[in-house]
């Protein structure tokens, strides 16, 4: 065999592999294209059918939420529905009424011009018969009318005031009620006595002085009794007159820190102090009427306010009444349309006479108001103030306004005590008792009224007629005065030289 022929066998043999490797590999590859088509068919299958699952379980859900949302919907509908017939059926009874009104209201118009028509007729036939002008005429039908409907229109009447009656004391106690409960503040007594605080017990000893002649000359200067006890650091200061009591308080203060307690400088400080109280009630009188709005008082009647502010009546501290009355007046004022400046000034002014009443003859309300006319006060507040006691008549509104504070702030539970009011009276007619003797210059009453300790001029006193003094003074007293127990008369007589050396 030759070479050639090998190499052409050779040559057949490799395409023959690579003719047969190419159809083994298209063998292969159809094979493999079937198994992906069925593989995609299957998946397609089961893609439909979850689909289909998916689609049923939407619809189903869908038509339950359509059912669940429908339901309400269909409630509400009836709910509608149900109203829609109410509100027919109102319409309906409201047409009904509002035709019944109208027929009514034509009615009443078809009498009324009936009465009218009437009416002119029998004016003119009156005008006619009397020979009457149509004024007289339209009087006379007036007169035969009511003379017919007399009773009727006296029941009438007799209903309206019993039902107006009520109303206005409905009124009346809801204002009173109001502006009580607005100020609705408790009232503070006053009491008989203050307390000095002390910075040591060794105070005690120099108040006392030797022989007791630095509290004897304290005693004698403010008129109050100085009580020393046991009570560690503080001594009390015993007076029923407030203004004695504050002086003597701040004087005992003040020389408790100056240190230098003797007679002379006892006297000097005391002095000062009166001066100082002096401005202080000018001061209280200014608060007490810039508190309530009152404004443009004179100064001298605004000093004389605030000496209000140390005294009381039946226990109630006067200045404080007056502003409590001035803010009720002033509520009452404005509720009832009258005029709360004037109602306010009156009431905080309604007390004035007894800043000076111990000094001046008469009644506090006349005494108030003769200072309110020289004062320059304008007249509708004298009005206003003259009244609360009934003493003059009621000429204006505010008039009545502050007799009815007067009575609210006096009259409230705890406001007043009588008992109190009483003693400081009886304390107060023992000074001036006593007062009224000639040669006497000071008297004081003192241990609860258990005492009364007088000051004499020893030019127009002696020793013997000090004696003779004492028995008048305690006869006029045990005949002129009511009180329990005794009272002690002690008449001090002291001549006093005072010389310069220049």
């Amino acid at each position: 065999m030759s070479l050639k022929i090998i190499l052409i066998m050779l040559a057949l043999s490799g395409v023959g592999g690579v003719v047969l490797g190419y159809v083994l590999r298209v063998l292969i590859g159809l094979a493999q294209r079937g198994s992906i088509e069925l593989d995609i068919k299957q998946k397609l299958l089961q893609a439909k059918e979850q689909a289909a699952k998916i689609i049923a379980e939407a619809q189903f859900r869908g038509e339950v939420v359509e059912t669940e949302r429908l339901a309400p919907i269909e409630e509400r509908e009836e709910k509608v529905a149900t109203r829609e017939e109410h509100v027919i059926s109102r319409e309906a009874f409201l047409d009904e009424k509002e035709n019944e009104v109208r027929a009514r209201e034509q009615e009443a118009a078809r009498a009324k011009e009936i009465a009218e028509n009437l009416a002119k007729e029998r004016a003119k036939e009156l005008s006619k018969v009397a020979n009457l002008s149509e004024e007289k005429a339209r009087e006379e039908l007036f007169s035969e009318i009511e003379r017919a409907y007399e009773e009727a229109i006296l029941l009438r009447l007799q209903k309206l005031a019993a039902n107006g009656r009520e109303r206005l004391e409905d009124k009346a106690r809801t204002i009173l009620t109001t502006s009580i409960h607005r100020l609705g503040n408790a009232v503070n007594a006053e009491t008989m006595s203050l307390s000095v605080a002390l910075p040591s017990d060794d105070v005690k000893g120099k108040i006392i002085g030797k022989e007791g002649r630095n509290i004897k000359a304290f005693e004698r200067a403010t008129g109050v009794d100085v009580l020393i006890d046991d009570s560690p650091d503080k001594i009390t200061l015993s007076s029923f007159d407030p203004l004695r009591r504050h002086i003597a308080k701040i004087a005992l203060e003040k020389l408790i820190v100056d240190g230098r307690i003797q007679p002379a400088k006892i006297e000097e400080t005391i002095e000062k102090t009166r001066a100082e109280v002096a401005e202080i009630t000018k001061q209280k009188g200014e608060a007490a009427a810039y508190e309530v709005g009152v404004i443009g008082l004179d100064p001298k009647l605004t000093a004389l306010l605030g000496r209000l502010h140390f005294r009381t009546s039946y226990g109630q501290n006067i200045l404080q009444h007056s502003i409590e009355m001035a803010h009720i007046a002033g509520m009452l004022a404005e509720e009832l349309g009258a005029d709360a400046n004037v109602a306010r000034a009156g009431a905080l002014l309604h007390d004035i006479g007894k800043a000076v009443d111990h000094e001046v003859q008469g009644t506090h309300v006349e005494i108030g108001r003769r200072i309110l006319e020289k004062f320059g006060v304008d007249k509708r507040i004298i009005q206003a103030m003259q009244s609360h006691h009934e003493e003059y008549p009621y000429e204006t509104p505010e008039s009545i306004i502050v007799q009815v504070a007067d009575a609210i702030s006096g009259g409230r539970p705890g406001a007043r005590r009588d008992t109190i009011d009483r003693y400081l009276e009886r304390l107060g007619d023992l000074e001036r008792l006593a007062g009224a003797f000639p040669g006497v210059e000071k008297v004081y009453a003192i241990a609860a009224g258990r005492e009364i300790r007088i000051f004499v001029n020893p030019g127009k006193i002696s020793d013997l007629a000090m004696h003779k003094l004492a028995r008048d003074i305690a006869k006029r007293i045990q005949d002129e005065v009511k009180y329990p127990g005794e009272i002690k008369v002690n008449i001090i007589r002291e001549n006093r030289v005072v010389e310069f050396a220049r």
